[in-house]
């Protein structure tokens, strides 16, 4: 038994794809492998934590952040989630010193199948643990680009062609046939050339780069037993007493046999972790 405060669970994938995970309390890390097929469970005692201040918060704002940090912070702001609205070089940034470690470095767009081929972006040192985070089968990197902002740019001409969100009941269904990503990759830019000619004559040629054809489709698998025909959600709000056998993690969802928690949804709240003994 353990307690503290929940942070995003720790995932890495190993050479050959298989995927293992850690539950995350405050700085403590509990190795899940091994918790498959036994039950679980998790208390939340009703307090929560901003993952930034520290300070008690009565709600969670952007997974884990109290209200104040929420509207100062630059990781809050809503170029974080649509990267095409960075406003880092009109000088309004929030944070500026915050954007020159994390957003003013080089980004991937990627491929990736989630049940579904999808576009996304990420920091070029969060590949793989972006694929992973959301559960994707698949993953390829198609260009490396200048920064947080020209990824998005990049990003919004593919949507024109491919979703950028994950259908997440899906995902937890498992139903994932496999996608040939550099097929996928190579039609959408026979499609989207213009696009791309156009952000390249605007902004130089080293700020979109294609990936060369060393570049490789990862695959994965997730330490699943087995999944659910039908995708019940727990609210951990109206069900502070979560547990069930544990069926499977995948993303940063456990599945259980009572139904499907997002691990990552609950940041910043404190839970007391127990696993039954076999």
């Amino acid at each position: 038994m353990m307690r503290g405060n929940l942070r995003k669970m720790s995932v890495q994938a190993d050479t050959s794809g298989k995927v293992s995970y850690e539950l995350k309390l405050d700085e403590s890390l509990i190795p899940l492998d091994d918790a498959l097929g036994q039950k679980v469970s998790l208390k939340f005692s009703g307090e929560i934590q901003c993952i930034h201040c520290g300070r008690a918060s009565k709600k969670s704002f952007n997974q884990g952040y109290c209200y104040p940090c929420f509207k100062k912070l630059a990781a809050c702001d809503t170029c974080i989630m649509s990267p095409e609205k960075c406003h880092f070089h009109k000088g309004t940034c929030r944070e500026p010193e915050w954007a020159e470690r994390f957003c003013m470095q080089s980004h991937y767009v990627y491929l990736a199948n989630t049940t579904a081929l999808k576009v996304g972006i990420t920091r070029g040192d969060q590949l793989p643990t972006r694929w992973l985070d959301q559960g994707a089968t698949q993953g390829r990197a198609m260009f490396v680009v200048a920064n947080r902002r020209m990824s998005g740019l990049v990003e919004t001409l593919f949507k024109n062609e491919v979703a950028d969100k994950t259908n997440w009941r899906n995902m937890l269904k498992g139903s994932d046939a496999k996608l040939d990503l550099a097929y996928e990759q190579e039609r959408l830019i026979g499609s989207l050339w213009e696009g791309l000619d156009a952000l390249q004559n605007e902004f130089g040629l080293q700020a979109v780069q294609e990936l060369d054809d060393t570049n490789l489709t990862h695959e994965f698998s997730y330490p699943v037993l087995e999944y659910p025909s039908k995708v019940t959600s727990i609210n951990a709000e109206k069900t502070p007493h979560v547990e069930g056998t544990l069926m499977g993690i995948k993303g940063q969802y456990w599945i259980l046999d009572t139904g499907v928690i997002n691990i990552r949804k609950y940041t910043g709240y404190e839970a007391e972790f127990t696993l039954q003994e076999r």
